[in-house]
């Protein structure tokens, strides 16, 4: 007996030993070539193991001038070493962002090393190029995978997966699907979720330049959990009147018009959480009515994430509603622990790293926003709240913007425009909004006159802490 049990414990002890704790993927033979970028050549390892090669993306971004960058994914867990080699010009200065990571790396020439102890979403940036950088994504290993044998589990292994014979490239899924993409898939298709309950969508793979990533409509209970989205020609998350909505560590980009992030209608019972989203159109815009999509929104929690917009607006409130009815209710979103790191819109109408833009007969109201650094951007705004009546968009001004709290706001740079709050009317008003905590390039603002801040009409109870 004590023999047996000794064989077992070596065993047992065998198996931990040789467990993986870094999990590389490579490309599908199809995109080996056309897919990679030779900008840098990336590695990485367990402390004192072999260096491993991973797969570096292309992909493209800033619709202004689309310009081609990289990316790589991985998994890990315990400790990781990275080695980076610029393969192309000299290397003046790195800076890995956001800043608020503090990750100081090592350079030697044309490589840079740096370690990691937890999962992470990083842009490096060489001379301060930020639109050749790299992009690395360092995921937790996936330790509950479905089983595959499971009728209600949709595999996507390794290798790129198409429709064959359904029109528009589209993936149809059903109630009570989990969709399982391994880290080593490519799915060139959209995935669609329509009038569906209890769906999934999990695993490290890329979801490749589709029409859209992941659409869903009038659907209940749907989790997008940890996929990458390369270049959808329009937005990355789709979602039409839909309850009970949870995005959770997935990465985008994108670099054409209307390719937004994360665009939600008339949807409530929100979670968005620990997101990477690079866009040449909103990160992240949350509105009430649109197209066939009826009703309010409501109950949104927006954190942990890191959001960079080539173009337009990180995050978005209120533009959209059914003005024709007397409009919607936008109410109790919380943006908390978020790093913006660019904002560019050159039309003062869309600017505004925190942007609420009501219209169409909407209410908006009990927003805050919680622990925000934003870095140094290109073009715009740092806050923009204002009711207004849009003329491309809207069928009436909203009724109202109320109960804003800004709580611990960072900005660093210098190119921000002022910040603007103002009402429409007497009856479609700003109220109540609180700024308390603000910081700009270090100092703390105290009163409005320091808040780089414009001041409109129909403005009432507005007070800086």
């Amino acid at each position: 007996m004590k023999k047996i049990n000794l064989l077992i414990l070596l065993v047992l002890l065998c198996c931990m030993l040789q467990a993986q704790h870094v999990i590389t993927y490579d490309a599908p033979g199809g995109l080996k070539y056309s897919a990679h970028n030779d900008d840098f050549t990336v590695q990485v390892r367990e402390p004192g193991g072999d260096w491993q090669d991973l797969f570096e993306w292309k992909v493209q971004v800033d619709l202004d001038n689309v310009q081609t960058a990289s990316m790589v994914n991985f998994d890990f867990e315990g400790e990781v070493e990275v080695r980076v080699r610029k393969n192309n010009g000299a290397v003046n200065s790195v800076q890995i962002r956001p800043l608020s990571l503090g990750i100081v790396p090592a350079v030697n020439g044309q490589v840079i090393s740096f370690s990691l102890s937890q999962p992470t979403k990083l842009s490096l940036e060489v001379n301060g190029d930020k639109l050749h950088n790299l992009h690395l994504f360092a995921n937790s290993i996936l330790k509950e995978k479905p089983n595959l044998d499971d009728p209600n589990v949709i595999y996507f292994g390794p290798g790129i997966h198409q429709p064959k014979d359904q029109p528009g490239d589209v993936f149809h899924i059903s109630s009570g699907k989990t969709v399982y993409i391994d880290g080593g898939a490519v799915v060139r298709a959209k995935l669609l979720i329509d009038r569906a309950e209890d769906v999934r969508i999990i695993g490290h793979g890329i979801i490749y330049q589709s029409e859209r990533g992941v659409e869903i409509r009038h659907s209940t209970n749907v989790t997008v959990d940890g996929p990458v989205f390369i270049n959808p020609s329009h937005y990355t998350i789709y979602g039409g009147q839909t309850t009970g909505l949870t995005v959770r560590n997935i990465k985008s980009f994108s670099c054409k018009g209307w390719s937004d992030g994360v665009d939600l209608m008339s949807c409530s019972n929100v979670v968005i959480d620990g997101v990477f989203m690079r866009n040449s159109d909103d990160c992240i815009a949350i509105y009430g009515h649109r197209w066939d999509f009826c009703g309010s929104a409501r109950n949104y929690q927006i954190k942990n994430s890191t959001l960079w917009s080539d173009i337009a607006h990180p995050t978005n409130i209120g533009l959209h509603g059914y003005a024709e009815v007397g409009g919607d209710t936008i109410e109790n979103i919380t943006f908390t622990n978020i790093d913006i790191l660019e904002h560019d819109e050159d039309d003062r109408d869309y600017q505004g790293c925190m942007a609420i833009t009501c219209s169409d007969n909407n209410l908006v109201r009990n927003i805050t926003y919680e622990n925000i650094r934003v870095e140094d951007f290109q073009e715009g705004q740092l806050f923009n709240f204002r009711v207004v009546y849009n003329e491309k968009y809207s069928g009436a001004p909203g009724r109202g913007i109320e109960n804003v709290l800004l709580k611990k706001i960072q900005y660093n740079g210098n190119f921000a425009n002022p910040s603007v709050i103002k009402g429409f009317d007497g009856e479609r008003a700003v109220k109540k909004i609180l700024i308390d905590g603000l910081t700009i390039n270090g100092n703390s603002v105290k009163k409005i006159a320091d808040a780089n801040m414009q001041v409109g009409g129909f403005v009432n109870e507005l007070k800086v802490k």
